[in-house]
């Protein structure tokens, strides 16, 4: 099967500043009950994903493209760019930025506790 994937905007997602677009690879129905959400995200300059937990499942980042500041469960903040991957643990606190004029682009599965 081949699928059109077309992109979910989506205001203020945690809590974030401006938008995100959701670009959903599989749904959480695709994903058999192993989590909620695996997806391309675009957040688009001087937005963000807002500051949230994750309690039962796990969430890894791939940064595809652009360049973006990680705020990690310790409030540490780390400048990301491609290639570059964050990983949230289960009851973890994170959140990311886009202080830049470029898209910020990544991959981002989330995945439930066994």
């Amino acid at each position: 099967m081949v699928r059109k994937n077309e992109g979910i905007v989506v205001e203020g997602l945690r809590g974030g500043k401006g938008h995100v677009v959701l670009y959903h690879i599989l749904t959480g129905e695709e994903l058999m009950g192993h989590g909620p959400m695996y997806a391309r995200v675009v957040i688009p300059p001087h937005c963000s994903i807002g500051w949230h937990q994750h309690v039962g499942n796990t969430e890894p980042y791939y940064i595809i493209k652009g360049h973006g500041t990680f705020v990690d469960n310790d409030e540490s903040r780390t400048e990301v760019g491609p290639g570059d991957i964050c990983t949230i643990a289960c009851g973890q606190w994170h959140s990311m930025e886009n202080n830049t004029d470029e898209d910020l682009e990544m991959i981002a599965l989330v995945i439930n506790e066994a």
